[in-house]
């Protein structure tokens, strides 16, 4: 995506500390548009009408392709642009997180055995995986350990 560029992700741009008002510069153009039509193509190929991502429209930064409107256009527009589609093999995306805060991600993390330890959300994880801790990303994901009473288990580099 560093191609495209337009983001803090992506381009030179630095990443704030909190987000602002409006779509945040950690915005990626067209991410989850992007990485939905890899899936669709792949899933075509495979035959397989369920595509899932992991987008969260709850406790976000505002990105425009989080949200069920985004994921339900998705659907339609998978449905109308492949021989699956049009050949009647409905095509679904499931966004399962979309709706829930990141404590009840957190919570049910936990239940499903996740290891989060291996996991990072920071936007300016270094080389090892160790987050920045002042970041939006951070921010969000410390508050939802603390509301799912959970330890954060996130190696902050600072």
């Amino acid at each position: 995506m560093r191609g495209i560029g337009g983001s803090a992700l992506t381009a030179d741009i630095a990443v704030p500390e909190q987000g602002g008002a409006g779509i945040p510069v950690t915005y990626v153009p067209a991410r989850n548009t992007i990485m939905l039509a890899l899936a669709l193509g792949w899933a075509e190929v495979l035959g397989a009408n369920d595509i899932f991502c992991g987008v969260n429209a709850v406790d976000y930064s505002g990105y425009p392709d989080c949200r069920p409107k985004f994921i339900a256009a998705f659907e339609r527009l998978a449905n109308l642009a492949t021989k699956a589609g049009v050949e009647g093999a409905s095509l679904r995306i499931h966004a399962p997180l979309i709706r829930m805060s990141k404590a009840d991600i957190v919570r049910d993390g936990i239940r499903l055995g996740v290891n989060f330890t291996a996991t990072v959300s920071c936007y300016q994880a270094d080389a090892t995986g160790r987050a920045c801790g002042h970041c939006d990303a951070c921010h969000l994901r410390a508050q939802g350990f603390a509301a799912a009473g959970v330890d954060d288990p996130t190696r902050y580099r600072r």
